[in-house]
């Protein structure tokens, strides 16, 4: 999908899997946007310093990144694609450092927690949170730590004259994380078969499997739904739900009419085309 003229807010810096995900969605021709937080994507997007952003949603090992669903509650950026990206995890460090040398190693917390396996293997080392992959491969090099590595990406090592150490570190070979493209308008990226909302329900008996009757009795079948607290709220939530189809549809627009009765809030996120999955490796 190549579009010449976008600007593509990630978070994290140049050659961080996002923006692997944003090229496998656009294509090559496009310009990044380094943010170093999800709230600094959103606002880059709504100020309209970029026209897109690309931000991980779902990790096929440690789950949602709820960050990013509370972002989504909170603003009014529309979901008009989504991509999934194979994660390869790589020790990265100085050339001519060994495995024995390394003390510290950084990484994002979504990397350190899929590669748990390999770091609690390894003695006298200390696994220290930072706020993206690739940006811990620059700092080890700009910094010149030669007792240090990083956890990131092939593309970010070789770009950054770095050194993988060991590769495919990741507990599992089958990692995935799911990103979405987020616009400020609605956006047409191939033939929309899935849809995203958020929603909370009011206090009646049953709510729950209310709210979900209506997308049973119309056959629509649903892909996912996670909960979050509802801020300022104890012990009420938000539900986020994706079901296919496209609002364009007359049972989809049934079944949200339907929802609206019994719900306090509703919110369609966007219809867009679901991502296809396979087992090419990333960079």
């Amino acid at each position: 999908m190549q579009d010449h003229s976008s600007y593509i807010a990630i978070q994290g810096e140049r050659y961080a899997f996002s923006e692997m995900a944003a090229k496998k969605f656009f294509g090559d021709a496009i310009e990044i946007v380094p943010c170093k937080t999800f709230d600094d994507v959103f606002v880059a997007v709504i100020s309209e310093r970029a026209d897109y952003g690309v931000l991980p949603i779902e990790n096929s090992l440690t789950g949602s990144i709820h960050r990013v669903y509370d972002l989504l509650l909170g603003n009014d950026l529309i979901i008009v694609g989504e991509v999934a990206l194979r994660i390869e995890q790589h020790l990265i460090a100085h050339p001519g450092v060994a495995l024995k040398d390394i003390r510290v190693i950084y990484s994002h917390p979504q990397a350190l927690e899929q590669s748990r396996n390999f770091l609690t293997s390894l003695k006298n080392v200390e696994a220290v949170a930072t706020y993206d992959t690739a940006g811990s491969v620059k700092m080890i090099r700009d910094e010149k730590l030669r007792d240090a590595a990083a956890i990131g990406s092939r593309w970010a090592a070789e770009d950054y004259g770095m050194h993988i150490l060991k590769a495919e570190i990741e507990d599992i070979p089958e990692n995935y994380t799911r990103f979405y493209v987020l616009s400020r308008e609605p956006r047409t990226f191939g033939e929309a078969n899935k849809t995203s909302i958020l929603f909370s329900m009011k206090s009646i008996p049953g709510a729950l499997f209310k709210s979900l009757s209506v997308f049973a009795l119309r056959d629509i079948d649903l892909l996912r739904i996670e909960s979050r607290p509802l801020r300022g709220k104890p012990w009420e939530y938000i539900f986020y739900l994706d079901f296919v189809g496209n609002m364009n549809q007359e049972c989809c627009q049934n079944a949200i009419r339907h929802l609206q009765e019994i719900t306090i809030q509703l919110k369609v996120l966007g219809s867009y085309a679901a991502a296809t999955f396979n087992n090419s490796k990333s960079r």
